[in-house]
């Protein structure tokens, strides 16, 4: 056994300690996921020929097992390396649905962005997840959560972003960059932002307004917090910039990108942040195509205009990593009955992922009659996961084969069943400060 199908079989065995009770059935539960392509539902996993027990115990696994986040956060960023390799540590953080439509008697239940058209409006009713995921490569689609945890009712994404940052920086050796999407391209994210040790990269809507530095006091007065208006929709605000180049990429084509300095947010006057457009130039582009993309900057320095571009790009890693866990992964086909069942399977992906990147380098590509061919260096997590059961032969598995304890006695006969109790969904709102009314003179 090489190098590393031995760092594998390391990080199994360390995983499998940290599942808590019911780790050995979860444990199968785990592999069974991992070589398994299509599943109708949850329950058909225990067809699976690693999971060497009964359909009841998948669901007793769930029950049962208490992953514990914190510790395998930190075996996850034990795995980031820190040579001069690798520029910086690339954060990307995103917050993506669990649709639970259907599922009255789901606590906690909220309005979520969905793709599905409710009263029509794209939104569904589930959960909402916050993901925090290391991007490792310039080019591709792994990202490699640290941490996936659920948005309860009574929180917003921005707030369990911001926690989730917190909870990652303090075992990081070095300084990272995390990299937003416009979800967090506001004052309120960037309020949150002002004691924690890492750069941020944060996408804008179109339509955001921001403000430059204000002029220099006069003596009179209270002195301005803000400068002049610049609204991002419209060009005859824009002023003067500080910086602006041309690039000429093989993918996008013509890329401008021009730089604004000492810009905020109304609300944020004490962050200053700096603006960035990126537009693609030429005459076939599609309207969407040529839609002109704004980012914001706050950091210690502030990088060249091609590597801000070029940074940005690697957060669509995690969309990959959205759709993947969803697909591939299973993660949404579990209908699970509470809120806490939940929780512990979404806390099984992360491991799930981080296995199938440590096995990137040992697996042999696999690929369907009508695939072409990978290179290993270029193998998609779903390429590996396909490959994945021939090294699951080589490496075994921690896990304990099942000791058969006899027949279940089942439901005492006579014995009520009492019905779930229903919960409404949930609404979040956004409580707005009244303007006090001018007392007539």
């Amino acid at each position: 056994m090489n190098k590393s199908a031995l760092k594998l079989q390391n990080f199994r065995n360390e995983v499998y300690q940290l599942l808590g009770p019911a780790k050995d059935s979860t444990f199968e539960l785990m592999d069974a996921v991992l070589i398994t392509r299509n599943v109708y539902s949850f329950a058909e996993l225990s067809l699976s020929p690693v999971f060497r027990r009964k359909w009841p115990s998948l669901y007793e696994a769930i029950n049962d097992c208490r992953p514990k986040a914190n510790k395998l956060m930190r075996r996850y960023i034990a795995e980031i390396p820190t040579s001069p390799s690798q520029k910086r540590i690339i954060l990307a953080g995103d917050h993506t649905p669990w649709p639970r439509t259907e599922a009255p008697t789901l606590k906690d239940r909220t309005y979520e962005h969905g793709a599905k058209v409710i009263s029509g409006k794209p939104i569904t009713l589930g959960h909402g997840y916050s993901t925090l995921a290391w991007i490792p490569e310039e080019k591709g689609s792994w990202a490699l959560p640290l941490r996936h945890d659920l948005i309860t009712s009574h929180q917003t994404p921005i707030v369990k972003a911001i926690l989730q940052v917190k909870q990652v920086r303090r075992y990081l050796k070095e300084r990272p960059i995390t990299v937003w999407d416009s979800e967090y391209g506001c004052a309120k994210f960037v309020k949150m932002i002002g004691d924690i040790d890492a750069d941020f990269l944060m996408r804008l809507s179109p339509n955001r307004c921001i403000y430059a530095e204000p002029p220099k006091y006069q003596g009179k007065g209270r002195p301005r917090k803000h400068g002049q208006k610049m609204k991002l929709s419209d060009p005859t605000t824009w002023g003067i910039p500080v910086e602006s180049i041309e690039i000429d990429d093989p993918t996008w084509g013509i890329v401008e990108i021009t730089r604004w300095s000492k810009f905020h947010f109304y609300q944020s006057a004490a962050q200053p942040m700096e603006i960035v457009l990126i537009q693609r130039k030429g005459k076939e582009l599609s309207k969407k195509a040529a839609k002109p993309m704004w980012l914001a900057w706050i950091g210690d320095e502030i990088l060249s205009l091609k590597w801000i571009w070029e940074l940005y790009l690697r957060r669509f890693a995690i969309e990959h990593w959205n759709q993947f866990v969803k697909q591939r992964l299973h993660w949404t086909k579990a209908k699970l009955g509470t809120t806490e069942k939940g929780q512990r399977w979404s806390h099984l992906m992360p491991i799930l992922t981080w296995q199938l990147w440590l096995s990137r380098e040992i697996i042999e590509d696999n690929p369907l009659p009508w695939q072409k061919p990978q290179a290993r260096e270029k193998l998609t997590p779903g390429r590996v996961a396909q490959s994945f059961s021939g090294l699951l032969a080589v490496i075994g598995t921690p896990a304990k084969p099942p000791k058969p304890r006899g027949k279940s006695p089942g439901w005492k006969k006579g014995k009520k069943r009492n019905k779930r109790p229903h919960y409404p969904t949930v609404k979040k709102t956004v409580t707005r400060q009244k303007k006090a009314k001018k007392k007539a003179a």
